[in-house]
């Protein structure tokens, strides 16, 4: 096991080598970076454009103010040549492409993703404050679909075809229709103050006065707060989860160990949790990092927006929308460094699931 972990282990690199190329060629060569946005700024005569952008420590914002107050910029005559130099130099333009990517690398093995264009302050503390956020919604939103799915989706194959199934199967397949986001709103229109009651927070992870509560008192304000948005993004993998395992369980009914085990004369409980259960978990267990990741990439973005959540989601598309680059392909990397663990910590557990899995006598 442990050179099948090596193994893996050596192959994230030229994984995250080429997701990172492929991120710098579309993001770096697209049009509208950095510096074209800067100058569209100072075209619409938008005197605030340099509080927005800082280098290192803050001189591209005053560099940028005092430009403008010169009146450096001249409508229809452009700007000063020297000055967009100047800005390429500040955003790091002034250097070949590969240059720039082979320092990126570089600083990326050592986890230093410089400073953001945009804010005044790291790339990396950026992200680590707005990570807890995202791995919150994600690990409550993993936890309970599979809490809920997993017992639902046995029922509704140990009584395939009854009403029970037929019912409960028009509920999932009506919840998975539903996107999160439009559920999302219809929490906030009924509990959050929208229309009807308010019962939940609409906003945030915690109440002001959270600092002044005991300690019961902070982890009830955070399950009040974390209640709606957790809700909006378990519907749509706790329907996947639930179909995923009823059919996973009746794949295996079917098979012929199941007939032997049931001729031997074993008690369905024993037949179902003692040999199926084992088996068909494996099929869930394979989804549970995409499950995961999931809320990284798909719903906790429109979830976070909608419930002011300040978590990586949101981060990440604000700086894609600002063109922040160090904070673009940080993000992507560090989304992509937890995807690929997570990956390898479920083949993992597959072991665990069932010791017949031997991962070391097979080829990466």
């Amino acid at each position: 096991m442990a050179a099948y972990i090596a193994r893996r282990i050596l192959l994230m690199i030229p994984t995250i080598f080429g997701i990172l190329l492929v991120s710098f060629v579309i993001v770096q060569f697209a049009p509208g970076g950095p510096v074209e946005r800067v100058l569209a700024q100072l075209q619409g005569l938008d005197q605030g454009a340099g509080a927005h952008v800082g280098g290192s420590s803050g001189d591209l914002g005053a560099s940028l103010a005092s430009r403008g107050g010169e009146g450096a910029y001249r409508g229809s005559q452009g700007l000063d040549p020297k000055f967009i130099a100047e800005l390429n130099k500040q955003f790091g333009f002034d250097k070949p492409p590969l240059e720039r990517f082979l320092k990126m690398l570089k600083d990326y093995a050592v986890f230093d993703f410089g400073r953001s264009y945009y804010r005044d302050a790291s790339v990396l503390s950026l992200i680590a404050e707005k990570l807890p956020v995202s791995i919150s919604l994600g690990l409550w939103m993993t936890l309970l679909s599979y809490a809920v799915s997993i017992p639902l989706g046995v029922a509704k194959a140990r009584r395939d075809g009854s009403r029970f199934d037929t019912w409960t199967s028009s509920v999932v397949n009506v919840g998975y229709a539903i996107p999160s986001f439009l559920f999302a709103m219809l929490l906030v229109i009924l509990f959050a103050g929208g229309s009807f009651w308010q019962i939940f927070p609409s906003r945030g992870l915690w109440s002001d006065n959270w600092a002044q509560l005991s300690p019961i008192g902070k982890v009830g304000d955070y399950l009040w707060h974390i209640a709606l948005p957790v809700a909006a993004l378990v519907l749509g993998s706790f329907a996947t989860t639930t179909l995923l395992t009823k059919n996973s369980f009746l794949d295996e009914i079917r098979k012929q160990y199941v007939l032997t085990a049931r001729m031997k004369g074993l008690t369905e409980n024993r037949v179902l949790y003692g040999h199926v259960f084992r088996n068909a978990m494996m099929i869930v267990i394979a989804g549970f990092p995409g499950a995961f990741i999931s809320a990284f990439f798909t719903g906790s973005l429109l979830i976070e927006n909608i419930f002011s959540l300040d978590g990586l989601g949101l981060l990440t598309y604000e700086s894609v929308m600002n063109r922040d680059y160090p904070v673009v392909f940080a993000s992507i990397y560090i989304l992509a460094l937890i995807g690929l663990v997570v990956n390898l910590l479920s083949d993992l557990t597959y072991t665990w699931v069932d010791p017949r899995v031997d991962f070391e006598s097979r080829e990466v």
